[in-house]
This record gives structure tokens, C-alpha cells and sequence, in this order.
């Protein structure tokens, strides 16, 4: 009878030994946790504003300051989101180191007789080297030569276009006084052909020597055509920037006899306010208490026809602007095949600074096309330095805060 007693207590003993020794190592791990703080920028990100490197990094740092950061950098997770928004190039892809671009062999090799027949439309290198010597104005005038060809292959029943190359395009980006620059080509009337070139970085005279070829269009057809090449300077942070237009009525332009060599100067794009842009319904109220811009994406009506069928895919992207600098982003769902979309989507914004004088609000309705990159059907800014019924709404949620207030705007091209 004692044996069993005297097995009872030691298992009795150790079965406590165990639990406490269990509680223990729990307490120990919850606390080693508790210390560790998730990195600087990933907490700006759950908060919604974008930090940006250049903000960090114009600030002086010190030796130690600079061993911090390295450990920092170290300990952010490969899969930030902040990290993909800054490495992405144009087509959502991760850029690759660019090599010299060096200019198109085959204006080198053509003869100068091509071009000396359309000296009206060209440009000779000593106009573009005084283009520097110009003045403000004249810079502003000046936007650069678009060079490309033409041809009909026959046998194919095929129209090809071959952007050779730019020059002396102008730089959109006043730090580094360069652009990176490429091509949207587009066959109206129908709109049916869209393409685009690959982007050159830091050049102001991009050689592209890229081919497109498009089928199914008939010979009889091609004096129906034209073509309008967008010339835009790709924006890792915001929208691309619009360099220039040039089109081209294929009226008159003979193709049987082969390959056509043209240049045309790079003219400035004709922006239209539009009013069949369509209509945006949209809700904003300030809450002072919480220094918070509530924004309701509403409706959206009478949406121009974007796709081929007729219809288009519409969804709104929400841009938060504090001087002029884009701190935090938001979308809406896609509503398929609907000129007038429902969303009903409610979006809360952090503002970084008491008021709302330094803040703006982009509005942007966008086509989503899986194929190709999402076109932009319709832009709205909001703002105090906004014109017409976007700058009024604006004025009505400065002087009444905590009161939701909505309005109908018409959209700008964009």
C-alpha cells in the first residue's frame, strides 16, 4: 500500500514541475515579442502614408544612423508592399539594369536623301544642338522630332510601323533634367490598334527601333487611316507626363512603292475638356476631431465607349496629394461592361497636417483591360486650387466639417 502512495505524490510532483515550467517559457516568449517593433516603414504603411525615399534620404544622417538604417533594411520583409511600388517599372515588372542606348542603325545607314525631301518637317542637328541656347519659352515650344517608317506588306495583307527613334525631346524631370520617354501608337478612327514601345531610361533622345505589324487591314483602307503617336515620360510615383502628340492622316500617302521613311515634329498635346468624359458622384466629409478625410466613391454615368465592343470596364482609383506629392492611394472594384457604374465604396484618409489647405483629392476613372495597360477614361481633382465644381466642393467641406456632402462633376480628359 505505500509503494503506490509514495508512485502518486512523485507523479503528482512532477506533473506541477512540468506546468510551471511550461508557463514559464510562454511568459519568456511573450515577452522577447512584445519588445521587437515592426520597421519604420512598414508601420507608415498600415498607417496609409507613403513615405518616399527621397524624404528619407535628404535628411543628415550619422555614422550610427546609418548602421540603424542598414539593420533596418536588413529586416524588412522581401515582399513589402512599399518596396514593389518603388522598383516597378511601367508594366508592374521589376527593371532591369539598361545599357547605353545608342541610336538607330537603319537612320545611319539611309541615305540623307530621304530627308532631305521633307525639310519642312525635319530637323537638322544645328537647330537641335541651339535648342540649349534657347530661352525659356522657346524650350517650352520646342518639343522634340518623332522619326519613323512606313510600309504595306502585300502578300500578308499587313500594315507595319517601325518607331525608329526621338530627338531633343524635353526633360520632365527638373532634378535629373532627363525623361524617360515612350511611345503610345493608336489607328483612329476605330481605335481598334493600340500599342506601345518599351521605356528608355534617362534620355532625351531615345532610340526605340521597335516594329509592329497589324493585320486584316486591306490596301483600299489605309487612306481612311491615321495615326496619333503619344509621346509620355514614364512616373514611378504619379501619372505619366505627356511630352507631345503627332498625327498623322495617311490621306495622300502612297505605299505601294515600298518603305517610307518620315519625320514630324513633336507637337503639344491639344487637351479638351470634354464634357462626353462622363459624370463622377462622389462624397467627402472632414472630420476635425480625428484630423480624417472620409471619401465615398458613389456613381459614375454616361462613361464614354473604351472597348471594342462598346463597353468598358470601369473602376476609380482615389490619389491623396499633400503639397503637391502623392501620400497615400486607393482603388475601387472593376464593375464590368457598364457605362454607368454603381460602387458604393468608402475610403478613410489620414491627413498629416491640421486643415486642409495643402491637401487635394485625383479622381481617376480608368478602363481595365487585361491585355494592355488601364486607359484612362475620365480625371476630377478636388482641391483649393481646383476649378469649376471641384474646387466649390471643396470649399463646402473646408467650412462645414463633420457633414458628409456629395456632388455630380463632370470629367476632364485625362
Amino acid at each position: 500500500d505505500e509503494i503506490p502512495t509514495v508512485v502518486g505524490i512523485f507523479s503528482a510532483f512532477g506533473l506541477v514541475f512540468s506546468v510551471s515550467l511550461f508557463a514559464w517559457i510562454c511568459c519568456q516568449r511573450k515577452s522577447s515579442k512584445s519588445n521587437k517593433t515592426p520597421p519604420y516603414k512598414f508601420v507608415h504603411v498600415l498607417k496609409g502614408v507613403d513615405i518616399y525615399p527621397e524624404n528619407l534620404n535628404s535628411k543628415k544622417k550619422f555614422g550610427a544612423d546609418d548602421k540603424n538604417e542598414a539593420k533596418n533594411k536588413s529586416a524588412m520583409p522581401k515582399n513589402s508592399l512599399h518596396l514593389d511600388l518603388e522598383k516597378r517599372d511601367l508594366n508592374g515588372n521589376f527593371p532591369k539594369t539598361t545599357t547605353k542606348m545608342q541610336s538607330s542603325p537603319d537612320l545611319e545607314n539611309s541615305s540623307p536623301k530621304h530627308f532631305a525631301e521633307r525639310k519642312k518637317d525635319s530637323v537638322s542637328p544645328d537647330s537641335l544642338k541651339s535648342i540649349t541656347s534657347l530661352s525659356s519659352e522657346d524650350k517650352q515650344d520646342k518639343l522634340g522630332t518623332l522619326f519613323f517608317s512606313l510600309e504595306y506588306n502585300f502578300e500578308k495583307k499587313a500594315f507595319v510601323v517601325n518607331i525608329k527613334e526621338a530627338r531633343g525631346l524635353p526633360a520632365m524631370d527638373e532634378q535629373s533634367m532627363t525623361s524617360d520617354p515612350y511611345i503610345k501608337m493608336t489607328i483612329l478612327p476605330e481605335k481598334k490598334h493600340k500599342v506601345k514601345t518599351r521605356v528608355l531610361r534617362k534620355t532625351l533622345d531615345p532610340a526605340f527601333d521597335e516594329t509592329f505589324t497589324f493585320y486584316g487591314i486591306p490596301y483600299s483602307q489605309i487612306q481612311d487611316l491615321t495615326l496619333h503617336f503619344m509621346v509620355l515620360s514614364f512616373d514611378r510615383f504619379s501619372r505619366d507626363d505627356v511630352i507631345g502628340e503627332v498625327l498623322i492622316p495617311l490621306a495622300g500617302i502612297e505605299l505601294s512603292e515600298g518603305r517610307l521613311l518620315m519625320d514630324r515634329e513633336i507637337i503639344k498635346r491639344n487637351v479638351r475638356k470634354s464634357s462626353g468624359r462622363g459624370e463622377l458622384l462622389v462624397s467627402l466629409c472632414y472630420q476635425s476631431t480625428t484630423n480624417t478625410l472620409t471619401v465615398v466613391v458613389l456613381k459614375a454615368r454616361h462613361l464614354p465607349k473604351s472597348d471594342v465592343s462598346g463597353l468598358s470596364d470601369p473602376y476609380v482609383k482615389v490619389n491623396l496629394y499633400h503639397a503637391k506629392k502623392r501620400i497615400s492611394k486607393k482603388k475601387t472594384h472593376v464593375k464590368k461592361c457598364t457605362p454607368n457604374a454603381v460602387f458604393n465604396e468608402l475610403f478613410v484618409f489620414d491627413i498629416p497636417c491640421e486643415g486642409l489647405d495643402d491637401i487635394s483629392i485625383e479622381f481617376l476613372v480608368l478602363d481595365s483591360d487585361r491585355g494592355s495597360r488601364n486607359e484612362v477614361i475620365g480625371r476630377l481633382i478636388l482641391g483649393s486650387s481646383a476649378e469649376g465644381t471641384g474646387g466649390e466642393h471643396w470649399k463646402e467641406i473646408c467650412e462645414y466639417p463633420r457633414r458628409q456632402i456629395a456632388k455630380w462633376h463632370m470629367l476632364c480628359d485625362g
